[in-house]
């Protein structure tokens, strides 16, 4: 991306382990509390078991909800918390087995065991009289003296239920039941042909020039001829150092032609079927339906949003542009005639190396990934006043796949894994994979547990992963997700989640620790001479941090209006093909045509597919993030009473308080955008 985000495999309204019953399985994924499931030892038939059982065990569950005479907050909305955290986290983890287990039947089994899942929760959430039990408390005495959180959780249930068309009639209901099961199936479809893509770039070594040493030494495959393949972890090698056009070119071209001859077809359906859902919920596009539960409320703020941002960013975008073509008069030897989509990030690049003195491939060779997660580590554990402490040989789904437990004061308060290189069929992209959410249980706290995947350069034989600066700001963003989620103490699994336009922001505040000297230098050493990284070289890389930054910021907007433009502007009856958005979008923008004819970036686009009208949510999150870093600014970045206040109030809060009250709180006065406007250089 490098936009990133924490993946929540269902709604928010869906969340986390089997619920305490006298019954059981023998099954690797149903254990005692707080145990460890043993993933090295599961098979495809377990998969399919815990599922059913998940299922079962729910249904029964529902039924005896149902079966209260009195409607009471414990018997109805304490209840649903443990059936949904129970399926959400059969949910998370058999759709984990989909994305990262080695074995495919296990894979298959996964992704159908959590479509099973869904299926039974899509009609749970549709259930009248479960729905109808829930009003009827609301309109007690005993809802009214609820203490507010309480009272959040049960407005927010009930808001669930009406966004999942329980007020439909019973054969609008069977539609939407069938639209909701058919846009699944077309998100699962989409994924997998994306992660299944085997794109190549062979090069000789006329067409390697410029690439670096190191990278070429891990593509090799015989004397001067290399296979690169058309992955993001070589996207930006690939982009930012190949001196022949050319290459730049083919790859550009192959990397934004991914799935392209199945996903296209595949997007027009999810388009058309998400609008149709949409419709039939009573709202006029399938953004105003999705919004209703976000901070932005509805497109209208959206688009005012993004549209403000445009405006801000456009001239610096425009001056962007005119250096980038100066660059390509420059250093381009005569050999570009003009500047092209994929010529970015060369010239970007040779600005940095040539006018700033800063070369990000020699950068590259101070940040090993081992250093760079025990430097993480303990500016986090620092931060947050945590311990993190490595499981040694624990149970995981592949051999690379790291686990760790962290405390607070010697108590436990979560667990997390690092699955961090690609591999064939593996999920191609970063995120942080929630597993299970925090709850309180009769028998205890059950802490939460996720997952870091990622996609970074794996290690060879006679090199580390050596992490680019821009895949250091991924790992941290990355391991703030994480943060958020080991930081939850919520007696409610289902308030677990923050607003999904804010949740960006929890992480996206850690970036700026990477922009610090102090934190790079204690862990940024070459992994060759163990030179630590110079302060002349990082002050360099602060003088360039806003080289191009309006033409990225415009990169990022007009991913925003493409998404918007799929979701809020579709005309059934005046269908515009999903390649001329781009150019309308283009000519709306007025600064460049960006568009290279022939590519289809919006076939492996993770975002379109499985989390519309979300794009806009990195920069509304960043607005936050940065100003709450401010606040670091001020009082040391180093402050670990600021860290702890931040977790409480904000990574802890999930959904159990407005969450702009909560920041206006860690703030100390109302949120504004100018620590943001200011990090981006205007």
């Amino acid at each position: 991306m490098k936009f990133l985000y924490c993946l929540s495999i269902l709604s928010v309204v869906f969340a986390c382990q089997p619920s305490e019953t006298t019954e059981t399985i023998d099954n690797p994924f149903v254990v005692e509390l707080n145990e460890l499931v043993d993933f090295a030892n599961v098979t495809a038939t377990d998969v399919e078991a815990y599922g059913t059982y998940t299922i079962n065990q729910s249904a029964q569950a529902v039924e005896q909800i149902k079966a209260a005479s009195t409607p009471t907050f414990a018997n109805i909305f304490e209840a649903f918390d443990d059936i949904s955290n129970s399926a959400a986290t059969a949910s998370n983890k058999t759709f984990l087995m989909y994305w990262t287990s080695p074995d495919s039947l296990i894979r298959a089994t996964g992704l159908e065991t959590y479509k099973r899942i869904d299926s039974l929760f899509r009609s749970v959430y549709s259930d009248k009289d479960l729905y109808n039990k829930m009003v009827s408390f609301k309109e007690t005495d005993d809802y009214a003296s609820l203490s507010p959180k309480k009272k959040l959780l049960v407005d927010d249930l009930i808001d669930g239920f009406e966004l999942s068309g329980v007020g439909l009639n019973a054969e609008d209901l069977a539609t939407y039941k069938k639209l909701n099961e058919e846009i699944n199936d077309l998100t699962s479809e989409y994924a997998t042909n994306m992660n299944t893509a085997n794109e190549i770039l062979v090069l000789n070594e006329v067409g390697a020039e410029g690439l670096p040493e190191n990278f070429k030494k891990t593509y090799a495959i015989g004397e001067g001829r290399y296979e690169i393949p058309v992955i993001n972890a070589t996207n930006g090698p690939v982009m930012k150092n190949a001196s022949r056009e050319m290459t730049r070119k083919n790859y550009y071209v192959k990397f934004n032609n991914r799935a392209a001859d199945s996903n296209l077809a595949i997007l027009d359906e999810l388009v058309q079927k998400r609008y149709e859902l949409a419709q039939l919920m009573g709202y006029d596009t399938y953004a105003d339906y999705n919004l209703v539960p976000k901070m932005a409320k509805n497109p209208t703020n959206v688009w005012d949003f993004v549209n403000g941002l445009v405006e801000a960013s456009k001239g610096k975008a425009i001056s962007d542009l005119k250096e980038l073509d100066q660059a390509r008069a420059t250093y381009s030897n005569g050999a570009d005639e003009a500047l092209d989509s994929w010529d970015m990030s060369y010239y970007k690049n040779e600005i940095l190396k040539n006018e700033y003195n800063v070369d990000p491939e020699e950068i590259r060779n101070y940040l090993p990934m081992d250093e760079c997660l025990k430097g993480m580590f303990a500016v986090y554990q620092n931060l947050l006043n945590y311990e993190f402490k490595k499981v040694e040989n624990g149970s995981v789904w592949h051999e690379e796949v790291e686990m760790y437990e962290v405390f607070e004061a010697g108590n436990l308060k979560g667990r997390f894994y690092l699955d961090l290189y690609p591999r064939p069929n593996k999920e191609t992209w970063f995120y942080c994979v929630p597993l299970v959410s925090g709850k309180q249980k009769p028998k205890g706290y059950e802490v939460p547990e996720a997952m870091l995947l990622g996609n970074f350069t794996r290690p060879t034989e006679t090199l580390p992963s050596l992490l680019s600066h821009n895949e250091l700001s991924t790992l941290f963003h990355e391991f703030g997700h994480i943060m958020d989620q080991m930081a939850y103490t919520g007696e409610y699994s289902l308030q677990h989640d923050s607003k999904s336009d804010f949740t960006e922001a929890m992480s996206q505040i850690f970036e700026n620790w990477i922009w610090d000297y102090e934190t790079v230098s204690s862990f940024a050493k070459h992994y060759e001479t163990g030179e630590v990284l110079p302060k002349e070289t990082f002050d360099n890389m602060l003088k360039a941090k806003n080289v191009a930054s309006g033409y990225s910021a415009i990169g990022s907007l007009r991913n925003c209006m493409y998404d918007l433009n799929l979701y809020n502007l579709y005309d059934p009856n005046n269908k515009i093909p999903t390649d001329d958005l781009w150019k309308k979008i283009d000519n709306e923008l007025g600064i460049k045509d960006f568009y290279v004819e022939g590519t289809h970036k919006q076939a492996s686009w993770i975002h379109i597919n499985t989390h519309p009208v979300y794009y806009y949510g990195y920069l509304w999150s960043d607005v936050y993030a940065q100003d709450m870093f401010s606040v670091f600014e001020k009082n040391g970045l180093q402050d670990q009473a600021t860290g702890v206040k931040y977790r409480k109030l904000i990574l802890a809060n999930g959904s159990q308080r407005d969450i702009v009250e909560a920041v206006e709180e860690f703030l100390g006065r109302p949120s504004n955008n100018e620590a943001y406007m200011k990090s981006l250089g205007l």
